[in-house]
């Protein structure tokens, strides 16, 4: 925790509120009948302030708030009639608000916010059922009452009902509010929001999701127990009408209604909840009604809570105003020539001592084996670099690594450091030295950029903010620390993934496709990185696509397919392997080409067409013309944009730059990557949905029913009760063609038809293809083996980085060269220059 001034005088605030309040209420200015009503308000603010921060910052809704309330109470009801001290009824009750507390929080943490819900709401249940059968504790209907509580310090004694109360519970609330201020700005809220955010990347950081949530439970828990307490002394009498169910609901509608997750905002919901009765006598309407519509209200035109709403136009102004920062670092910031990429690494020396060392080991789903007798040796100081085409095993490797596998069974033995690896949980190994990224930049949206860097630690101090501070700046992120993930292009929360990766200095940093998504000066800018990384003596594992960047910074490449390993060197060599060509390009040869087609008529065609996904560019300046009766193949590594040039051409998705034209009425139909069916419906279900979505009804759907059904394999006929979830691969895939056929289209785009499939599957799918274009249906199929496209296509386009590095026929040697370089390196120039050096050998 980092104390400054500006925090103190934030924390303060809530004390020096306090005490002017009770300055006034001694002064007699607030008439005796609502002392009460204050003392009243300032007990909720506390149990609004409990469930807020807990819904706000670990996500969790509770309905069993009213119960820990209630056992405050009884607590203090049972100890003013057994000569318990003040001291030792807060203690108590505190202690079993936060054992309940974490039970809960802990059991909740593997189940859904449904499930949190309704534990919660058992737990009330169960909860008020004791205190009404507990006669001789509680009081059962009849209630207890509470006397007085004597302080065992010397502080005086307090009468239940009396005004002394009224002062505590003021006091209590002030203090309450100012520990909420620091713990705001503490790593234990960074931790939380983290953990709620995304608990697998928090999971790689150390942060273990269940324990996060049994924490903020158990502090949640004890604060609303010591604010039964206190209800208990205000009331002087306690009876369970108070903590009803309804109750729950009032707290989550308070909650709502000053914004959670805000400190102010539980302030006016515990004003809300005390004179709520007062306003529903003065519109003349019942509680539930009045509360409903207000709940109502709020939620449609204050979303985020009454107080920030109104707190946004302050939070605008000081935007404006420039920040001091809480402590200064002596270190200069660094020049544009200090970001700029390093020389290439020298390579590894074979003298380096082994950090990682994995042996046979596997990764197994129920009967799929992601991962198969995988071996490897990575020694301190080196960068590897791992290929494979999609679904080779390459994202099982690095999951392995960083102890994300899931359900998966692992099996064989890694070592890392001198110590097993395989036993450890995956929040130890971020302890033994192990970093990760992601693809997709997984970072916490709901922390700043230097929050999500700093909640790597579990306390923060000055030095922490130094060494965060210096960080950012390293990796071009200094001027948008204190932003949003949200508000940042693509490339720079790949940055912020890759800083907080390396926020403590692992000795090992996974690198999850790091390149993907990047323009050419940010890939050249991550390359420095891990090269001055190396030279830093960081180990990196690391896998992508993009295979010139990754090429460029690697002293040894390996090669996956299958979830095997089928090839090992060093980056000029491998690609020579053919084992590993043949994964990427496949084989050619093994399939003819459908029957020779020109087709005329365009049926669809894209001009200039670009499309960006927030900061990411997938596809830049695609001209291309989709004719009648061709079957035109895309071609593309994993990540260059083959799946959102399928959603364009069928017309799902809009192009963000350019233009898609259709000549006359075009009925296109798409059988997306990874079949997307219906898992629970019945094969003939499936057909009928998809036959229902274009409007097919009546005689014309038993038609085309019958017609599409023909189309699939006799094991299939058979089957059309069954659910499609009971399908092999193969066959899933055929009914995600049928269902995409039963409509009748046009023009048929089938994205990556073979992915996941053994390859007696994929012969049986791409016949049933080719059946189609033989019949004279035009076809756009994308796919990720050049070699195989080449086989069974009339044209063939290659996608490199989203853009069409080369298109042509197969057949033309020059061609077949140009499409095999555009394919690895992308861009005309590469693949012009292949092309001259297959013409003159």
């Amino acid at each position: 925790m980092v104390f400054n001034r500006s925090l103190l005088a934030r924390a303060a605030l809530g004390p020096a509120a306090g005490a002017l309040l009770m300055v006034v209420m001694a002064a007699g200015a607030i008439p005796a009948y609502q002392m009460y009503s204050v003392g009243l308000a300032a007990v909720y603010t506390i149990v609004v302030l409990s469930v807020g921060l807990l819904a706000g910052w670990s996500g969790i809704w509770s309905v069993g708030h009213p119960a820990f309330f209630a056992i405050g109470a009884y607590f203090a009801a049972y100890g003013s009639g057994h000569d318990w001290s003040l001291e030792a009824v807060v203690l108590g009750a505190v202690a079993t608000g936060a054992a309940l507390g974490a039970f809960l929080g802990y059991a909740g943490a593997r189940f859904s916010m449904l499930y949190i819900a309704l534990l919660t709401l058992a737990f009330t249940t169960v909860t008020l059922e004791l205190v009404n059968r507990w006669s001789g504790v509680t009081g059962g209907d009849q209630g207890v009452p509470v006397v007085q509580l004597r302080s065992a310090l010397g502080l005086g004694t307090v009468l239940g009902g009396g005004a002394g109360a009224q002062y505590l519970a003021v006091g209590a609330a002030a203090v309450v509010l100012a520990l909420a201020v620091p713990a705001a700005a503490s790593g234990l809220r960074m931790r939380l929001v983290a953990a709620k955010s995304h608990p697998l990347a928090a999971r790689t950081i150390g942060i273990a999701p269940e324990a996060q949530s049994s924490l903020s439970f158990a502090v949640s828990g004890a604060c609303t127990c010591f604010a039964g307490v206190l209800l208990g002394l205000l009331t002087g009498f306690v009876s369970p009408e108070p903590f009803s169910l309804a109750f729950g609901i009032s707290l989550i509608a308070a909650c709502v209604l000053g914004g959670v997750g805000t400190i102010v905002g539980a302030v006016a919901g515990g004003i809300y909840l005390t004179w709520n009765p007062s306003l529903s006598s003065a519109v003349g309407l019942p509680q539930p009604v009045v509360q409903g519509v207000v709940l109502i209200g709020v939620l449609l035109f204050l979303p985020g809570g009454a107080v920030p709403f109104l707190a946004k136009p302050a939070l605008r102004v000081l935007r404006r105003l420039p920040r001091r920062p809480d402590s200064e670092d002596p270190s200069p910031s660094p020049a544009p020539e200090d970001l700029a990429p390093v020389a290439p690494a020298s390579e590894a020396a074979d003298g380096d001592p082994v950090l990682l060392h994995l042996e046979h080991v596997s990764v197994s789903y129920g009967g799929l084996k992601a991962l198969e007798d995988a071996s490897l040796t990575l020694r301190q100081n080196e960068v590897l670099a791992v290929i494979g085409p999609n679904g080779a095993g390459k994202t099982t490797l690095l999951n392995v690594l960083s102890g994300l596998t899931g359900n998966g069974r692992v099996s064989g033995t890694a070592d890392f450091a001198g110590r097993p690896l395989l036993g450890a949980r995956a929040t130890a190994r971020r302890r033994l030295g192990i970093g990760r990224t992601f693809q997709h930049a997984e970072v916490f949206s709901e922390l700043t950029v230097a929050e999500n860097v700093l909640c790597t630690r579990r306390r923060i101090t000055v030095r922490h903010r130094v060494e965060v501070a210096r960080l950012l700046r390293s990796v071009g992120l200094a001027d948008v620390a204190d932003r949003r993930p949200a508000e940042l292009p693509f490339g720079l929360r790949k940055r912020l993934d890759l800083a907080r990766a390396l926020a403590e200095r692992p000795k090992l940093l996974i690198l999850d496709e790091p390149f993907g998504g990047l323009d050419t000066a940010e890939r050249a800018l991550l390359a420095g990185h891990i090269r001055r990384l190396h030279s830093e003596g960081t180990a990196v594992v690391v896998i992508d696509h993009v295979l010139d960047d990754l090429f460029s910074v690697a002293h040894r490449v390996l090669a996956f397919d299958f979830g095997r390993t089928i090839g090992e060197g060093t980056p000029d060599a491998v690609l020579q392997d053919p084992k590993v060509r043949s994964s990427y390009l496949g084989t050619v040869g093994g399939r003819s080409r459908p029957p020779e087609h020109t087709g005329e008529r365009s049926m669809v065609r894209l001009h200039g067409v670009g499309h960006a996904y927030g900061g990411v560019t997938a596809l830049r300046d695609i001209e291309l013309d989709v004719r009648q009766g061709v079957v035109l193949g895309i071609a593309g590594a994993n990540g260059a944009g083959k799946s959102t040039l399928a959603g364009i051409l069928h017309g799902s998705l809009a192009p963000t730059r350019g233009g898609r034209e259709t000549t006359g009425t075009v009925r296109t139909s798409l059988a997306p990557e990874g079949r997307a069916l219906f898992k629970t419906l019945s094969l003939r279900e499936n057909l009928e949905v998809a036959a229902y979505a274009a409007g097919i009804t009546g005689t014309s759907l038993r038609e085309r029913l019958e017609e599409t059904v023909q189309w699939l394999p006799p094991r299939l006929r058979d089957r059309m009760s069954a659910p499609a979830g009971a399908l092999s691969g193969g066959e899933q895939q055929m009914l995600a063609i049928a269902r995409a056929l039963i409509v009748g289209p046009d023009v048929l785009i089938v994205d990556e038809p073979a992915l996941g499939l053994a390859p007696a599957l994929v012969d049986e799918v791409y016949d049933r293809l080719a059946g189609l274009a033989r019949d004279g249906l035009t076809v756009v199929l994308l796919e990720q083996l050049l070699s195989r496209a080449m086989s069974v296509c009339h044209e063939v386009a290659v996608l490199h980085e989203g853009v069409v590095a080369a298109h042509g026929r197969p057949g033309d040697p020059a061609f077949e060269a140009l499409a095999e370089a555009a394919y690895f390196n992308g861009g005309p120039a590469a693949a012009t220059t292949a092309a001259a050096t297959a013409r003159t050998s």
